[in-house]
């Protein structure tokens, strides 16, 4: 038999593009079934539409919960044209064949994400949408899906071409169709499965989308690819735009999203600088060229193949003072046209990655952090907690001065983004050494000093954070060799009155956040 669409059922919630659809299907003579209110805007933009119960003979019923659940529906689409008996069969039952069937479902997760009463999230649990989506999808080879307001025009394009959807696109429509009613569907298990007294449910659903294949994972004898996330809310890499430079690799794209984090924690101009995901720079100025120069200067060995990135636009005078630095990528809000100009000098520069993102777009705060595990998934809340210098406790005999509470402060924001053990030496306006990842944390602290001393940066009168509690006064004792003058730390030590004792020793101030920022 002929696929050509002679027949299609369109029923919407997400009404998005549906009558210029509509408009064109019935400008190839395609009859339209509808139902509800997708018949009302149809009918209201001049179409001729036959109601699904008319097609049916039989009324909605239920308050509409029943209204394409029928035979005429279902036999309309799941009967296959190439076999004689379903042909016998739908003829004997009075059946039209339905070629096409545009359908999207009830906005489920839009309704639930605003907060609703559990009997409404319910009544936003399609049944007849999802059944026909799977009818249609299934017998895809005589029947096209469409589920995605994106894949009107395409359709059009074909059905204007002889009225018929290629077999290519049915089948690439059908695929598409059952991810949405598997998405759909995982997102009421969730939803009903937090009903209880989990956090965060008896299961997860997630459909991630293919953003693109890798050359490689972390090394090149691995095979890698890079998904979105199902809805993308405030800033990420996967939703960032790339202006130039070659295709991103999958340690690109760690390290970049380490950059993003750090530099989200600041409102101030800020510039930091990333190497295999620790902070080898990071300081905060009136403008991008001062903070990249301070940025710099925090380490200029281990910034070469580095991310750089900013939270204000780079200009062409910050593009200048970067271009004679290797840099993998560069990651700012946005870049001015001589910036631009810039990096589209040469060839070299031409495959820096730019990549356009805002790290103060408001939202994703709720998304929770994931990490997998052989054989599991481990689940938790982000790590949100930034600046705790309001609330941090002073132990010490001397308290802080307002210029190292504003280090500490520094300090203590960058910490976070550090590797566990982790020790950070700041001033009030850019990191003075950093040691990260280490087995003890008086080795973190060492590290810190020497990666300072090596840079020719000076440690007198710096401050100290360290992501978690000094077990022993040890590290903290290499600090105060180094000059720092204060500390910041969680506290909670079995040995927290050595460690004061050690700071009252050497008159320093010590404050205590009662949080601690592991990162493994």
């Amino acid at each position: 038999m002929s696929k050509r669409i002679e027949r299609a059922l369109v029923s919407v919630s997400n009404k998005e593009g549906i009558v210029d659809f509509a408009k064109g299907l019935a400008s190839h003579g395609i009859q339209i079934l509808s139902t509800g209110g997708t018949a009302s805007a149809l009918r209201d933009a001049g179409l001729d539409v036959v109601d699904v119960s008319e097609h049916t003979g039989s009324p909605e019923i239920l308050d509409g919960r029943v209204k394409t659940l029928h035979p005429k529906v279902h036999g309309g689409i799941l009967a296959r044209r190439d076999d004689a008996s379903h042909r016998d069969q739908v003829a004997a039952n009075n059946i039209d064949y339905i070629d096409l069937v545009c359908v999207n479902l009830y906005p489920f997760a839009e309704v639930t994400a605003r907060g609703c009463s559990f009997e409404e999230a319910i009544e936003n649990i399609d049944i007849g949408g999802p059944s026909m989506v799977r009818s249609a999808a299934k017998n895809h080879d005589d029947v096209a899906i469409v589920t995605d307001p994106a894949d009107y025009a395409s359709v059009l394009e074909e059905i204007a071409d002889g009225g018929v959807v290629s077999d290519a696109t049915r089948k690439r429509l059908a695929v598409k169709a059952f991810q949405a009613t598997a998405a759909y569907d995982g997102m009421i298990a969730d939803y009903l499965g937090k009903q209880g007294d989990s956090s965060f449910g008896d299961t997860i659903h997630q459909q991630w989308r293919l953003v693109q294949d890798l050359r490689y994972g972390e090394n090149p004898h691995q095979k890698a690819a890079f998904y979105r996330a199902p809805s993308i809310g405030g800033p990420s890499i996967a939703a960032a735009k790339v202006l130039q430079g070659k295709e991103l690799s999958y340690n690109n794209i760690v390290d970049a999203d380490a950059a993003l984090q750090l530099v989200m924690e600041f409102d101030e101009t800020v510039c930091v600088a990333i190497k295999h995901t620790n902070p080898c720079g990071a300081a905060i100025a009136d403008t991008p060229i001062e903070a990249f120069t301070k940025t710099r200067s925090c380490d200029p060995v281990s910034i070469f193949g580095g991310i750089v990135a900013f939270n204000r636009e780079v200009d062409g005078a910050t593009a200048e003072a970067m271009k004679d630095v290797f840099l993998e990528i560069i990651l700012a809000p946005s870049f001015t046209a001589e910036a631009l100009a810039v990096y589209s000098s040469t060839k070299s520069l031409r495959n820096v990655r730019l990549l356009e993102i805002d790290p103060r777009l408001e939202g994703g705060a709720n998304a929770p952090d994931m990490k997998r595990v052989l054989g599991g998934l481990l689940v938790q809340n982000r790590d949100l907690e930034g600046s705790a210098i309001a609330t941090a406790k002073s132990v010490t005999q001397r308290a802080a001065t307002d210029a190292e509470r504003r280090a500490l402060d520094f300090a203590w924001r960058v910490s976070k983004h550090v590797k566990s053990n982790a020790i950070v030496l700041a001033n009030e306006d850019r990191l003075v050494g950093v040691g990260a990842g280490q087995m003890s944390r008086v080795d973190s602290a060492r590290i810190a000093v020497l990666r300072a001393r090596e840079h020719g940066l000076d440690t007198t009168g710096c401050v100290v954070a360290s992501d978690a509690f000094f077990p022993f006064p040890d590290g903290l004792e290499v600090c105060a060799e180094a000059g720092a003058t204060a500390v910041i730390q969680p506290g909670g030590s079995m040995r927290d009155d050595e460690v004061t004792a050690i700071a009252d020793a050497r008159n320093m101030a010590m404050l205590h956040t009662g949080i601690r920022h592991f990162r493994h």
